[in-house]
């Protein structure tokens, strides 16, 4: 019954989190400890948990059947005019993720972590622990990172060990798309993520018009590599072409290079 289900799905999206949480622990300390640069980190903790994955899952793919499991997430029930209905379900997730995220870096340690993001340099001069607040925020993203994929695994009805494969240029698409778009019109840091879910759904649907479109399927790493290499290069090719130039001594001179990076 429901109870249960909500018990058993919210149990495993807990253990989730905890193991995405420790697998950025990892990263982290990979990282920090042992002065393994940050991209290089990452890669080999993701290619160590392909074998952790395998170890967990017993074989490269396993069905996750609806009929077996109290699924909090089902395809099958997409057309459904229910509380199911998996789009209202993710889309609870989604508010339920982007409150906490708020009030976390609401707080003085999200502050520490944002502001290493935005500047380590002067992070460390404020007295923050960087290399503290790095394993933290790979602790986090990799946290939700994997309740993410415990709910496609529920959704798809299967989990499979290439799963995530390529997901880090989605990841990224989403961003930089939610960013372009939305950049100048939301101000507000709840605002901002809530641009990051919009820029993940509009990939998608940029994803179905290329299908729609007849172009071959198998071209689409390639057509998302363009498009998020295009939406990368146009923000800098503004900053470095666009510049209206001021006369030199003129108060506005330094006010327009400083009020270029946001946090």
């Amino acid at each position: 019954g429901m109870g249960s289900m909500d018990g058993t799905c919210g149990a495993i999206g807990a253990a989730a989190v905890l193991a995405g949480m420790a697998a950025g622990l990892v990263t982290g300390l990979l990282h920090t400890l042992c002065g393994i640069p940050a991209i290089l980190a990452g890669i080999l903790t993701q290619l160590a948990l392909y074998s952790v994955n395998l170890r967990i899952m017993g074989q490269a793919n396993r069905p996750v059947s609806s009929r077996q499991y109290d699924l909090l997430v089902d395809q099958q029930s997409v057309r459904s005019l229910s509380l199911d209905n998996p789009i209202l379900v993710v889309a609870i997730f989604v508010a339920a993720v982007i409150a906490l995220l708020y009030w976390f870096f609401g707080t003085e340690l999200g502050a520490s972590l944002r502001a290493t993001g935005s500047n380590p340099n002067m992070s460390r001069a404020q007295g923050i622990n960087t290399n503290f607040t790095k394993v933290l925020g790979l602790m986090l993203s990799n946290g939700l990172v994997a309740l993410s994929s415990a709910l496609l695994a529920q959704y798809q009805g299967f989990a499979d060990v290439n799963m995530g494969r390529g997901a880090i240029v989605i990841g990224l698409a989403a961003v930089i798309i939610g960013e372009v778009i939305f950049g100048k019109v939301f101000r507000n840091f709840a605002l901002k993520m809530l641009a990051v879910a919009i820029g993940a759904i509009l990939y998608y649907l940029v994803y179905q018009v290329v299908i729609w479109l007849g172009l071959n399927t198998d071209d689409m790493k390639l057509i998302t590599a363009l498009i998020v290499a295009a939406f990368l290069a146009i923000p800098y090719w503004k900053g470095k072409y666009a510049h209206v130039k001021v006369p030199a001594g003129s108060a506005n001179a330094g006010a327009k290079t400083g009020g270029d990076q946001d946090a």
